[in-house]
């Protein structure tokens, strides 16, 4: 099991070498994942390493090797992200908690260039788009979003929401997509985007 970064610093390696036949360097790798120091690199590479993705050779050059002995590596079709519990898709609820649980979720839905992370839906407030209570969504992190795009928006500081975004000039509408529920309109700097939504998971009994 990878965390984002793991995955992003192995994608990358796998995509440069397939591209130039030899590794990236540090500073290639740094810059590419936004890193500030080469320290945060070489404890990505050693963690790597002990999971079995890589081999590195101390003390030269791109000596790097990539293994498949770890079945994980050769597995292309889903990538672990986190798992941050649940979301309010009706009346707003506490803050996200944050949690060390990961679910899999199919590549086709994400990309290496973004972090992501899952939330399982509480409320019946977004089935009119196909969202209903029990799905887990998976959610880009973004702080902006564009009218129409529905979003994991965090109200107040305090509360937490998935609602379809609407921007006006001095408001933010968040709108559900039930007509049993209502539009909440809020003034400028109360409501902070966390994330879109980019796919959805669904488990039938």
């Amino acid at each position: 099991m990878l965390t984002i970064k793991q995955k992003q610093l192995l994608d990358y390696i796998k995509n440069y070498y397939e591209k130039e036949m030899l590794f990236p360097t540090f500073d290639e790798m740094k810059n590419n994942l936004s890193i500030k120091s080469k320290s945060g690199i070489y404890k990505l590479l050693s963690s790597l390493e002990e999971k079995g993705f890589i081999k590195k050779t101390p003390h030269k050059a791109r000596a790097l090797e990539l293994l498949t002995t770890n079945k994980s590596s050769t597995n292309t079709l889903e990538t672990d992200i986190p798992f941050l519990g649940r979301i309010a898709a009706g009346n707003p609820i506490e803050a996200i908690t944050g949690s060390f649980e990961q679910i899999s979720v199919p590549n086709y839905l994400i990309n290496n260039r973004d972090e992501h992370f899952t939330l399982e839906v509480n409320g019946e407030s977004m089935i009119d788009e196909g969202i209903f209570d029990g799905d887990i969504v998976v959610i880009k992190k973004a702080q902006q979003a564009h009218t129409g795009d529905i979003v994991v928006a965090l109200i107040d500081g305090n509360e937490v929401t998935l609602k379809k975004f609407r921007s006006f000039k001095n408001s933010i509408a968040l709108e559900p997509a039930n007509k049993n529920y209502k539009t909440r309109i809020f003034g400028e700097g109360r409501v902070k985007i966390q994330g879109l939504l980019v796919g959805l998971i669904r488990k039938f009994k």
